[in-house]
């Protein structure tokens, strides 16, 4: 299966997008269309995680290229050892710490306002073009939603997911480059496609994730 799908991310043309989240079909087409549910009310709308409905694809290329949020060295002073992923939700970046006063960081999406959190964690693990199964939470809020989606280029979890954890949180790729940057999400840190891959190399299983919140500093 990883092979076909290797040559489905060649033939997608990166950064196609439409209008809407990250969830495409990568199965043929049913004999019968499935009826598509009404648009929620405004009521509803204001309530949905942006990202995590139907009609958008990326391949695993897209990353943020310009501006504060590309994956960039920086200088960071921490007492953290070496390989720590350190998250700032208020600046919406993640640094992995490299000593001598450095880190690599990369410009993230964030939970919205009520949705944050902090802590200290592991990653307990990693998976490629993981699968998508919404939390009990988000179907709450946003019921037409699938119960579940198998991994590929059209999923909302994008590329490559660590799990975060005994938590339903985890860091993962998306299919909207544009929200990094911004408070969108139910608690989930989401990154680029291309940045989430290149994170994923560099961070085992084991690896110490500190959750920082203005709130909690």
């Amino acid at each position: 299966m990883k092979s076909d799908r290797n040559i489905f991310h060649r033939l997608v043309k990166p950064g196609l997008v439409m209008s809407g989240l990250a969830l495409a079909c990568m199965a043929a087409a049913p004999a019968f269309a499935a009826p598509q549910p009404p648009r929620p009310p405004a009521e509803i709308r204001e309530t949905m995680d942006i990202g995590d409905e139907p009609g958008r694809i990326s391949t695993e290329e897209v990353r943020i290229t310009d501006g504060p949020f590309a994956r960039q060295m920086v200088l960071y002073r921490t007492s953290e050892a070496p390989g720590t992923v350190i998250i700032h939700s208020d600046e919406r970046f993640l640094y992995v710490v490299q000593g001598n006063g450095r880190a690599l960081r990369y410009g993230i999406g964030v939970g919205r306002e009520g949705f944050t959190w902090s802590g200290k964690v592991q990653v307990t693990r990693k998976a490629e073009w993981p699968d998508w199964r919404p939390p009990p939470d988000m179907l709450k809020r946003q019921p037409y939603l699938p119960r579940f989606m198998a991994g590929g280029p059209g999923n909302p979890m994008g590329a490559r997911a660590l799990y975060l954890g005994s938590t339903v949180f985890r860091i993962h790729g998306t299919n909207q480059p544009e929200t990094i940057g911004q408070a969108i999400s139910s608690g989930c840190f989401r990154l680029a496609n291309g940045d989430i891959i290149d994170l994923y190399e560099r961070v085992p299983v084991g690896t110490k994730v500190i959750i920082r919140h203005k709130a909690t500093l």
